[in-house]
């Protein structure tokens, strides 16, 4: 009997094997177009917007190209032989229509594989995704949109679209539709890594004419995250191996196999959970962290200006925070996790800035940070932004450095426990000082052997004093840049060497911004083509498509803008630097484009002495 239902399966397997085709419903003549149907979604937000392109799949509303999947014919040596296997893949990525109107659907991994259990699929790996391109008979080439803060939302996802269709109609006479096509998308893939970082996704490929990928293995964004580049290539379960009829699974678990999948090894859990990573809950459903010996939770947060929730500790040793979140936090946006390490001299509440009444100390009128926060979240509506505000012991982070030398990984271990706060959300961080508050950044670089890709933007303001090549400040931040398309390196600075202070120069050539800002661009121009422009304003460098930027403020009356271009929008250039919004309602080193957010309550502002 044994013997029967082990002919039988194997007999079901090969027969599944040989259908090559998705399990798809007949595509109704009444089903929405492409078109039609991103229209009909593109308001929504993206958990609506994945549940009803979920609902047109299983609905059958998919191109009938698309349903006829392609063989992939591999082999790999494994104790002295080869083996060989064949799997089957969608011609093309996931879409919603007919062959005549069709609409590409980027997808979070969750979602992606819902529908790939709906079909009997899997998700493929980084090795097949090389694979299924080398295999590819029409190869595109990538057609990136710069980066921006929009590039997960429908109005670039149908650009892209678009961009795409221009690109295959070109080749249709001699590659129909159904033929293998690669090059156009990033792969959502299986790897071990998501087992090191639960909660995130794995995306690889977006391979250039030279067969060389653009994205390499990633795992920096959360599973709730899609944007236009990613791709939904489906791989049918069943597959052959040897002859036999296997499934995906089965190969990737078995260590003899698993070299015809896998570059990674044996993969024991080849797919997303069923549902976005949870943080583990406390008594209250709150998440927490450690706080010298006090427990906080996002119920800790208290109102403040502008209706902003703030929450406020001192973590030792003698690192004051101060976390700004927005009034309105919506879980499904991803977040924008920004630590601004304080200049020398300044408190929190000066550096949050507030309207001047008679007798205020001038630092509160000098950065504004709190009111430049807001304008950036007006702007940024696709994110949530939480400043943490920290602040050193002596208002100086250099000397916090000196005294703590003994404590190279505290920096590091700072910024993990802040965000532990927001454990389970899609974070994305950026690193920003000022002045001295550049010394946290540096910091952060010393305790680490390789900057996380969960670190999105470095931004200095005025504030690289402490860049050193011999601590391998040039190598770990070459290596960041080209690890993702969507880690920016802003730099601001202003020609200090000629500045005078009572008629003196105070800095020398090589050792403030200016100086330093030139040997950092010296030190990574080896590894990266730099743009450079000049005008009676700024002299400025650009590379990576402007991911890179330093602008560089001439100084012909040798004046001191130390704080002047903080407060001249700069913690706003700052953040959009690079970007399509960059320059977009207001000019950096231009009138305060923040005026109207400046907080004018008094109490508020004091409540954090």
């Amino acid at each position: 009997m044994k013997q029967l239902w082990r002919t039988l399966l194997l007999l079901f397997l090969w027969q599944t094997v040989h259908a090559q085709k998705l399990e798809l419903p007949s595509r109704s003549p009444d089903a929405m177009g492409g078109s039609e149907f991103a229209e009909s979604i593109s308001k929504l937000d993206r958990t609506e917007r994945e549940e009803k392109i979920y609902e047109q799949i299983a609905q059958g509303n998919v191109p009938a190209f698309l349903r006829q999947l392609i063989p992939i014919k591999v082999t790999a040596p494994s104790n002295g032989k080869t083996n060989t296997s064949t799997y089957y893949v969608t011609p093309d990525y996931l879409a919603v229509g007919s062959d005549q109107d069709y609409f590409l659907c980027p997808l979070s991994p969750i979602t992606a594989q819902k529908v790939a259990d709906l079909l009997h699929c899997s998700l493929p790996t980084r090795k097949m995704v090389d694979d299924i391109y080398s295999t590819a008979t029409l190869k595109l080439a990538p057609s990136p949109i710069p980066p921006s803060p929009v590039m997960a939302t429908m109005p670039i996802f149908l650009e892209h679209n678009q961009t795409v269709w221009q690109q295959r109609k070109e080749h249709l006479a001699e590659s129909p539709l159904g033929t293998l096509v690669g090059g156009h998308k990033k792969d959502v893939v299986i790897s071990n890594k998501l087992q090191a970082t639960p909660g995130k996704v794995a995306i690889y490929g977006w391979h250039r004419p030279d067969g060389k990928p653009i994205q390499p293995l990633f795992t920096g964004h959360g599973d709730n995250y899609a944007d236009y580049s990613h791709g939904i290539r489906l791989v049918q379960l069943s597959m052959e191996v040897n002859g036999d009829p296997r499934t995906v699974p089965q190969v990737l678990a078995n260590p003899e196999w698993a070299g015809l999948l896998s570059d990674e090894g044996v993969i024991s859990i080849p797919r997303y959970p069923k549902s976005a990573y949870a943080a583990p809950p406390s008594n209250n459903g709150n998440s927490l962290i450690e706080t010298a010996g006090k427990k906080l939770t996002l119920a800790d947060f208290q109102p403040g200006s502008f209706g902003e929730r703030t929450l406020s500790y001192v973590l030792n040793p003698d690192i004051k925070v101060h976390i700004n979140a927005p009034a309105e936090y919506d879980p499904h946006k991803k977040l924008q996790l920004i630590f601004f390490a304080l200049p020398n001299g300044n408190s929190t509440e000066q550096t949050i800035g507030r309207q001047m009444e008679k007798g205020d100390d001038w630092h509160y009128d000098i950065q504004h940070i709190g009111a430049q926060t807001r304008f950036l979240r007006e702007t940024l509506k696709d994110s949530n932004l939480v400043v943490v505000y920290l602040e050193a012991s002596e208002k100086s982070w250099p000397a916090w450095r000196k005294k703590h030398a003994d404590l190279p990984k505290r920096i590091p271990d700072v910024v993990d426990s802040i965000k532990e706060i927001f454990h389970g959300n899609d974070v994305g961080i950026t690193l920003s000082g000022h002045s001295g508050g550049g010394s946290f950044i540096f910091g952060y670089l010393n305790g680490m052997k390789e900057i996380p890709n969960d670190v999105e933007r470095i931004a200095f303001l005025d504030g690289n004093y402490a860049y050193d090549a011999l601590q391998g400040h040039p190598d770990k931040i070459a290596k960041w840049l080209k690890a993702s398309d969507h880690h920016y390196l802003s730099v601001l600075a202003y020609n200090d060497a000629v500045a005078l202070l009572n008629g003196t120069n105070f800095v020398s050539s090589a050792g403030g911004t200016w100086g330093r800002s030139h040997q950092m661009i010296q030190d990574l121009s080896p590894e990266f083509r730099f743009t450079r422009s000049t005008n009676t304003e700024f002299e400025s460098y650009s590379a990576l498509q402007g991911r890179v930027k330093f602008l560089l403020k001439e100084n012909p009356g040798k004046k001191i803008f130390h704080t002047v271009q903080v407060e001249r929008n700069g913690f706003i250039q700052s953040l959009l630097s690079g970007t399509t919004l960059e320059s977009q309602g207001y000019n950096y080193f231009g009138d305060r484009a923040y005026t109207n957010w400046i907080d004018t309550d008094q109490t508020v502002n004091r409540r954090l002495k």
